[in-house]
């Protein structure tokens, strides 16, 4: 079997085993009482499970233990404390995530917990070696820069993905794509000699691509479990150390634009939507001069909910930017031509999304001198179609503060 091949079936093994461990996890979690309970800051109307981050690390480390029984791995795996460190720290930040689901944490306990993950991964090798910046060549990472480096991007890459999971089946499919783009991307890499063939980005990628789309038949709108915070901060970990491991180890290739800038936007790109929706929170938030705890409903979810899209379209729409994004990342590595129109595309998506999320095209016109007006953005108001508040989450679900 060749790579493709080992990853696509280690694809398969890590969906199917998601798929049918999540029915005994929600059963468990409905007799331990483990529910979101519909209340005046939820929209859905009904008690739903919300551990099924259980089945999804429970198939992550069945998709390794078989990963490790792979000929084709051995680099991966013999002489490399690498899968040991991502163990660890996947059980560490998903305990963080289960406690907080149970009992709610503190932030001040809830980065801790992060930032102990990122130690795991820290002292057994897993981090990044260097990064390439425009113009400017390689920058090799310190001992003493390297740690603090990885419990950054794990925890902004962590939350990212936990703020975004908003909406049934938004951060799954979000992260299925952007992970599935990176295992090919980085099998392509190892193709064309710029990155080691036991480098286990790929493979991470692919476990993880095949967890989030075994959990998706049960999490899309109307969801039967969510993934709580144990589920998202456990898959934005998973893609951290992908990226980190990619983006950080790959080397030189002469001639071709997008490989001296891909590397150091990598994460940007295929995780752009969850990306960019935490930077406008934290601006948001910051600008208000309030918590970076406090809930609100101006995600990018939440517009387009008040835009008019039903749950179902708005997640969509989300996947296909998403996808377009990954599409920017991936085309060059088959056809450098294409090099020169990423640009206009990154621009004209830009446009786009600024056109669309631009404040003012949410004011309603008055209708009659006299008449009240209610801006669409106003909380509670718009956006909930009858689908919507049948089971959406999306007031609040994703307003799990970073740390």
């Amino acid at each position: 079997m060749n790579d493709y091949e080992v990853y696509g079936a280690l694809f398969l093994l890590a969906a199917g085993a998601t798929y049918l461990l999540t029915f005994p996890v929600a059963r468990l979690a409905k007799k331990a009482g483990v529910v979101d309970e519909p209340d005046e800051r939820r929209v859905h109307t009904r008690t739903t499970p919300t551990v099924g981050g259980a089945a999804m690390l429970l198939a992550f480390l069945v998709a390794m233990m078989a990963a490790s029984r792979v000929h084709n791995l051995d680099g991966i795996f013999q002489r490399s404390s690498e899968p040991l460190g991502i163990v660890l720290a996947a059980a560490v930040i998903f305990g963080v995530g289960l406690y907080d689901d149970i009992k709610e944490m503190s932030a001040p306990a809830k980065m801790a917990g992060q930032v102990l993950a990122a130690a795991a991964l820290f002292l057994l090798g897993v981090t990044m070696y260097h990064f390439k910046i425009p113009f400017a060549g390689f920058v090799i990472l310190s001992p003493q820069l390297t740690p603090l480096l990885t419990a950054l991007w794990v925890i902004v890459i962590a939350n990212a993905v936990n703020f975004i999971d908003g909406l049934d089946g938004l951060a799954a499919g979000v992260v299925a794509i952007a992970a599935g783009t990176l295992c090919v991307y980085g099998l392509r890499l190892e193709t064309l000699g710029v990155l080691p063939a036991d480098n286990i980005g790929p493979l991470i990628a692919a476990v993880t691509c095949g967890v989030c789309v075994g959990f998706l038949p049960h999490n899309f709108h109307p969801a039967r479990i969510f993934m709580g915070d144990a589920g998202a901060l456990l898959i934005g970990l998973l893609m951290a150390v992908s990226t980190m491991v990619i983006g950080g180890r790959t080397t030189d290739v002469s001639g071709q634009t997008y490989f001296f800038f891909a590397p150091l936007f990598l994460p940007f790109f295929i995780l752009g939507v969850p990306a960019l929706d935490a930077a406008l929170a934290i601006v948001r938030r910051t600008a208000s001069r309030s918590s970076l705890a406090r809930p609100d409903i101006d995600h990018l979810h939440h517009r387009l909910l008040r835009l008019g899209h039903g749950h179902r379209r708005a997640v969509v729409i989300l996947w296909a930017w998403t996808a377009i994004l990954c599409g920017f990342v991936l085309f060059p590595t088959f056809d450098p031509r294409t090099n020169a129109y990423i640009p206009f595309g990154v621009a004209a998506l830009g446009v786009a999304l600024y056109t669309l999320f631009h404040p003012g095209i949410r004011q309603k016109p008055t209708a009659q001198a006299g008449d009240a007006t209610t801006p669409t953005d106003a909380p509670g108001q718009g956006g909930g179609t009858p689908e919507d508040t049948a089971s959406g989450r999306f007031a609040v679900a994703d307003e799990e503060v970073p740390g």
